[in-house]
Parts: structure tokens; sequence; C-alpha cells
């Protein structure tokens, strides 16, 4: 898929905690990017719930558990980065793309939404959860909602089923 190799690509990559969003980023390192290409990865952090003795929980957080929880969701975050550009570094014999990292914090379809228009970018690629009918109609999908919603490709790549039962 390369647009004469010549052409910089800026290319979307969104990563989390799953086993999916990584096989979508080597699948798009070893299928689409080239060397001129900018693979640009997205993690989306959850906004963090704000808790107060008024929402009816009755929970009301010291500021050491909420620094601890935020402490937590920053070592998320930069594990799952670093996951992610460990796998580019790795394929840099075959590309030597340029990396970008992003960590924005939201629902991750309105952040992947958005980071698409103000990055400039060319193409999303995407892991899917595989999940079935049901699941997705009360968790949502957000590759569904990307693909329906971007202003660019987006390719979602799905992880092939293992053909052992013993992972």
């Amino acid at each position: 898929m390369a647009d004469g190799g010549d052409k910089e690509r800026r290319i979307l990559v969104a990563v989390d905690e799953g086993e999916e969003s990584m096989h979508a980023l080597s699948w798009c390192l070893n299928n689409v990017a080239n060397s001129a290409d900018t693979i640009v990865l997205l993690y989306a952090r959850e906004p963090r719930s704000v808790y107060s003795a008024l929402d009816g929980t009755g929970y009301l957080f010291s500021s050491e558990i909420v620094a601890a929880m935020e402490r937590f969701v920053n070592e998320v975050a930069d594990c799952v980065m670093e996951k992610a550009k460990r796998l580019c570094r790795e394929a840099a014999p075959r590309h030597a793309v340029k990396v970008e990292t992003r960590v924005e914090t939201g629902d991750p379809r309105d952040v992947i939404c958005q980071a698409v228009e103000k990055l400039g970018i060319d193409m999303v690629v995407m892991g899917s959860h595989g999940y079935g009918l049901i699941k997705r109609a009360f968790l949502g999908s957000v590759s569904n909602h990307c693909a329906q919603n971007v202003k660019c490709p987006v390719l979602i790549v799905k992880r092939p089923k293992s053909t052992s039962k013993t992972k």
C-alpha cells in the first residue's frame, strides 16, 4: 500500500492494554507503513472519576488516594507506550518509520476522532476486540464509531483466532 513510496503519511495507531491493539500495530508496521511514514501512537486514558460526598455514592477520597490512582493510570499509559515503541523499534530494520506518541484523556472514541483532525492524520489503524452483537450493543465499539466518524480511511485489524486453547 505504498503511495509511490515517497509521500509521507501520518498513520495513527490507537493502542491500549489489549493484545488486539499491539497486533494491529505490528500488522501496520509489516503491511502498511514505509520509511516515509510517521506512526502516531495514541493512548486514550479514561477520564478520572471525581467522587464527592454529594454524589450519592458516599465516597470521598483523600488527596493521597487520588494521587495514587493518578500514578497508577500514568504507569499503565507509560507501560503501553513503551511496549508499542519497542514494537516499532523491532520493525526498524525493515522500516525506519518515525514515531510520535500521544497520551490524551477522555473517551477513546472522542479522543481518536479529535486527534485525527488536530494532527492531520491520513489513516487510522486499530485493533478489534471482536465483541459479538450483544456486547457491542451494550459496550459500544470504538472501532465502529471511528470508522463512521473520522474523515480518513480506518483500517480495523482483527486478531487471528488462536489455534491453541492452552494460551
